[in-house]
């Protein structure tokens, strides 16, 4: 039986981790057997290399779900990074507000908020993707090599380019409809070890319920 709460998946490879038992970041949130490749930085160091801007003075949230593939260099940019438009400058003041006279509690005014990012379950992100605040992906989806997400993606939808714009739905709607219905990584793992032939056939009518 699989082992969520282990570090490292298989045997021999340390560049590959689960990525819930590396996260100690409250703002940070991941499901079980998600995955995280990376040969250039050690992926334990997930935290620190690729959830980029989420400064804990803005509470914004990076939530993840179960069983997700995400690949070198992924990152997650949140919304310290977006300079506020609605000012005559773009300069952030607020953030040096000792040099400035400014108020410490209006430090969060140097940029825009669009909110969390929000990650579905069996998502798959591409080498070198990057997405945005406040951006919503949803189950099943796949995003592309070097994508940037700027905008929601559907379930079970490839995106790719920048900024990234849909390719495909990779099932039919029937089938979409039905995996969002059993949601099978909610599954105890039990159940699932007994549908593993079925979910990877691509055939939906084998699961068994």
């Amino acid at each position: 039986m699989a082992n969520a709460e282990k570090i490292y998946p298989r045997s021999g490879d340390k560049e590959t981790v689960y990525l819930k038992p590396v996260i100690s970041n409250p703002n940070i949130s991941v499901g079980e057997y998600t995955m995280y490749n990376d040969f250039v930085n050690d992926p334990k160091l997930f935290e620190k290399n690729n959830v980029l801007y989420q400064y804990p003075i803005n509470h914004d949230k990076l939530k993840i779900g179960k069983f997700c593939s995400i690949a070198c260099g992924a990152k997650f940019i949140f919304n310290s990074a977006n300079h506020t438009l609605s000012s005559l400058s773009t300069y952030p003041f607020p953030i040096f507000f000792e040099e400035w006279g400014l108020d410490i509690k209006d430090v969060a005014l140097a940029w825009d908020n669009k909110g969390d990012i929000v990650i579905g379950n069996d998502v798959w992100i591409g080498y070198e993707a990057v997405i945005m605040a406040g951006v919503t992906i949803g189950d099943g989806a796949i995003i592309g090599t070097r994508a940037v997400v700027t905008k929601d993606v559907p379930p079970y939808t490839t995106v790719g380019g920048v900024p990234a714009k849909t390719i495909r739905k990779w099932f039919s709607e029937d089938t979409i409809g039905m995996l969002m219905e059993l949601q099978w990584w909610d599954w105890p793992e039990e159940k699932i070890a007994q549908n593993i032939h079925a979910i990877k056939s691509g055939y939906v009518e084998q699961l068994r319920y």
